[in-house]
């Protein structure tokens, strides 16, 4: 009596069934292209990464309020670049502050350099071993660098792609990551969440841990694993105010640099619109002077259109 095939003697939906959860559990093989400034990780576990079209038009010096910052992170991008030692980074503060403008601003500054950006969601992390796998496949004298960004990191007690983040920051045996590194922001420093009923459960011995303290190591071991913490803070009324002043001299077409108003101060209105914008949003930031300006530049070009009817 023949052997016959255990496969084919399945009902053709469980089959079915049983090919579609095979193919969701594969991820296509990933291949980076050197030219590609840019890539963003799309459609899950078995996504692509899809290349972007990069608009270059933010600049460092575009960016105020962060001098700090930004000299920090240029100073460890071009570390990386030349292939000297450098760190993760790990992005934290108050929204708006321009933590992702950094990322975008240090590819219009350093793509001819070999500068490269991967974007990929929080819950996309566990294609992050494929990710660095297609890097380290590149040519040997390819001189690109690539920076893989994680925007809004921060994950909650059950979810467990953070351990997949963990081993890439810590390097593997067949990686020294020369190639690689990661940029991540986030509003939470430890990317965890801590609890304070897990510091009452410790001391008043209602845990059924044997090392309960291992519970808190956890949750700031992956924050830990960043080499460079950056913290970004609120800013005070003067650099929001000159930040609108920047803006409103772009959105005008003028170079900031060469305008006969850079060095003086708003007119009063533009000025009481600003701060009562800013007062409106809850906060003043980069993001916010930058929203104010396109709306005060916009309206005044509506109606100088709407006086020509």
């Amino acid at each position: 009596m023949s052997e016959s095939n255990p496969v084919s003697i399945l009902p053709e939906p469980l089959l079915d069934l049983l090919t579609q959860y095979l193919q969701q559990q594969v991820t296509p093989t990933i291949k980076i292209d050197p030219a590609q400034l840019a890539y963003r990780w799309v459609g899950g576990h078995t996504g692509h990464l899809e290349p972007l079209a990069v608009n270059l038009f933010l600049s460092l010096e575009d960016l105020h309020g962060i001098d700090t910052q930004k000299a920090k992170l240029v100073q460890n991008t071009r570390q990386f670049l030349k292939g000297y030692p450098a760190n993760h980074v790990l992005m934290t503060g108050t929204r708006g502050a321009g933590k992702s403008s950094l990322i975008r601003a240090l590819l219009q500054a350093y793509h001819a350099e070999g500068l490269r950006v991967i974007e990929i969601a929080r819950d996309d992390l566990l294609v992050l071993d494929k990710i660095r796998a297609a890097i380290n496949a590149l040519p040997a004298d390819s001189q690109c660098r690539y920076v893989v960004y994680c925007d809004d990191l921060a994950f909650n007690g059950q979810d467990e792609s953070y351990r997949t983040l963990k081993s890439v920051l810590d390097g593997s045996l067949d990686s020294e990551q020369d190639k690689l590194l990661v940029y991540a922001t986030s509003n939470r420093r430890h990317l965890l969440p801590q609890l304070m009923k897990d510091n009452v459960n410790i001391y008043n011995g209602q845990t059924d841990e044997v090392n309960p303290y291992e519970t808190i190591d956890e949750t700031v071991s992956l924050s830990d694993r960043f080499g460079l913490w950056l913290s970004f803070y609120p800013m005070n009324q003067q650099t929001y105010l000159q930040i609108v002043q920047h803006y409103l001299a772009i959105q005008q077409g003028q170079a900031a640099a060469n305008s006969e108003n850079a060095n003086k101060e708003l007119a009063e209105d533009i000025r009481t619109n600003a701060l009562r914008w800013a007062s409106e949003r809850g906060g003043r930031s980069g993001r916010v002077a930058y929203q104010f300006s396109r709306y005060w530049i916009g309206q005044a070009q509506l109606q100088a259109a709407d006086n020509l009817l």
